[in-house]
């Protein structure tokens, strides 16, 4: 049986191995941005960097902002609410929908997943110059 830890760790890592079959600019760019994000939620909260990520990325499935708004979503969700993952899949919209003890349990998620994205993506992808 894995840890908690372990499966973060994994999902993660295939999240970086997704990206790592994409062209050279967008690993740059998703590569950037896995070690900004972490940086943001602290901050601004984990409501205001989903926000960003998904106004930049404008839903689109090519673009960094997308894929990394998607790969978080995803792993929190499960951790947090897996039938709100199953159902939409939009951590921002869970989040709103919830109270405060919710969002602190989904940001703590958040930032534990966003260590070992931000940590793979230094080993495997390049960084913009």
């Amino acid at each position: 049986q894995k840890t908690l830890e372990q499966e973060r760790a994994q999902r993660a890592w295939e999240c970086v191995q997704e990206v790592t079959s994409k062209p050279q600019e967008f690993k740059k760019k998703y590569g950037s941005l896995a070690r900004k994000v972490p940086m943001l939620v602290l901050p601004n909260g984990l409501g205001q960097t989903l926000a960003f990520l998904k106004a930049k990325g404008k839903n689109d499935p090519a673009d960094e902002h997308t894929v990394l708004f998607r790969h978080l979503s995803s792993w929190v969700l499960n951790q947090v609410d897996p039938s709100a993952a199953a159902s939409n899949g939009d951590l921002l919209r869970w989040v709103l929908q919830n109270d405060s003890a919710a969002y602190r349990r989904a940001t703590m998620e958040a930032l534990a997943f966003l260590t070992w994205l931000e940590r793979f993506a230094e080993a495997e992808l390049p960084t913009e110059d």
